[in-house]
């Protein structure tokens, strides 16, 4: 949460314990991410090809940058407030219907998902533009978030009424406005830059809701073993042992990530001389670390559609794939968080791709089992010494 300067605007957050947790309102937007995470990774499940994981990429950028933007806004202000909790939910059914069209984003509904998109993301920061005055200490960030808005907005349009070939550089650069420009202070011509020293920022809510999205995430990774295991008529060894992998798998991951605690990573954050900086990290750190978990969502699915195929082409590289981004990330998350090497990620990791490599054509079960007894390993040698940079 950010209470900057001496403010007392009735939209902000008061100070206070109160003021810094989070809200009921912020716990169901979260319900809608549940859907749009679900129909990306079902999307890229269906496209596993390049061009269907460069489109999955964009899409869910846009989803993280739809989520990570009112992350920020609620930071700052209370969604108890009627008018922002209105905000919220029309935000709420914006991202349902993206996720209703992202299937068929870069198809007949790419022009739906990009409106919903833009007038989700421009109408956000309009509403703060309007709901403060001028001097407000926010005021001149959130008017250049809101010009950064505007000109992604162009190229999401542009590309929604394209063809399906333009439709991916121009929603790329989009993304790229949204997702660079904090980097550069959202500097505008005549409206100058913001600096994030300027922004305080309440830590352990900021972690909270990282944590939040992760549990999400990994919430589709249980949804997808479970569904594919639903369908499945006969519960053959193969389905069960299937199922059981993936739910090793999603353990392993949730072990990692809960491993570096939230008082660390809070820690981090409110004794930074830049906490608006660390916070910012955080949120860039965050959208690599959940797209390794939807993809690893993805490549249990696969498994337990064709457990004793062949692991090659493109299954067998999201089978692996995914793990690995999730224990990069990981690890950098920890050293943003602790100032400490986790040496048993890196090398983790560095095993993961190894035996990828080493199992191609292995059936894609085993390939599987060892792909989760890696993330296992990992967790175990990572928990077993919490004070350290690992073994």
């Amino acid at each position: 949460m950010a209470i900057p300067a001496p403010s007392l605007h009735p939209l902000m957050r008061q100070p206070g314990p109160d003021g810094t947790r989070v809200t009921n309102e912020e716990l169901f937007f979260d319900l809608a991410y549940v859907f749009l995470v679900t129909q990306i990774s079902h999307g890229l499940l269906h496209h596993l090809n390049w061009m269907g994981g460069v489109q999955t990429l964009i899409l869910w950028f846009a989803a993280w940058l739809g989520w990570q933007y009112t992350g920020w806004v609620t930071n700052w202000f209370d969604p108890r407030v009627p008018a922002l909790r209105g905000v919220m939910f029309v935000t709420m059914a914006l991202a349902v219907v993206c996720g209703a069209a992202a299937p068929e984003a870069f198809g007949p509904r790419g022009l739906a998902f990009a409106l919903c998109y833009t007038v989700m993301q421009v109408g956000r920061s309009a509403f703060i533009v309007c709901s403060l005055p001028a001097r407000h200490p926010l005021a001149p960030n959130y008017r250049r978030i809101l010009g950064w808005g505007v000109i992604a907005a162009v190229f999401w349009i542009a590309g929604g009424l394209a063809a399906p070939g333009p439709r991916v550089p121009l929603w790329a650069v989009g993304v790229a406005c949204e997702y660079v420009s904090p980097m550069f202070g959202f500097w505008l011509p005549g409206l100058g830059r913001s600096r994030t020293t300027e922004w305080t920022i309440a830590g352990g809510h900021l972690v909270e809701r990282c944590q939040l999205f992760v549990i999400v995430a990994l919430g589709e990774t249980i949804m997808a073993s479970g569904l594919s295991l639903a369908k499945n008529p006969d519960w053959s060894v193969w389905e069960l042992g299937g199922f059981g992998t993936g739910f090793l798998c999603t353990i392993a991951m949730w072990w990692l990530y809960f491993g570096t605690s939230s008082t660390e990573a809070e820690h981090s954050i409110t004794s930074s001389a830049d906490p608006g900086r660390m916070g910012a990290y955080f949120h860039y750190l965050h959208v690599v670390l959940v797209a390794g978990i939807i993809v690893t969502a993805v490549g249990m699915d696969i498994l337990l559609e064709e457990p004793a195929e062949p692991a090659t082409g493109a299954p067998a590289l999201v089978l692996t794939l995914g793990p690995v981004l999730y224990l990069v990330a990981s690890t950098v998350y920890r050293w943003v968080a602790t100032c400490r090497i986790a040496r048993a990620q890196v090398a983790g990791a560095g095993v993961l791709v190894v035996a990828g490599i080493a199992g191609h054509a292995l059936p894609m079960w085993q390939l599987a089992l060892v792909d989760t007894a890696i993330l296992l390993a990992t967790s175990l040698l990572s928990a077993s010494r919490p004070g350290e940079a690992g073994p």
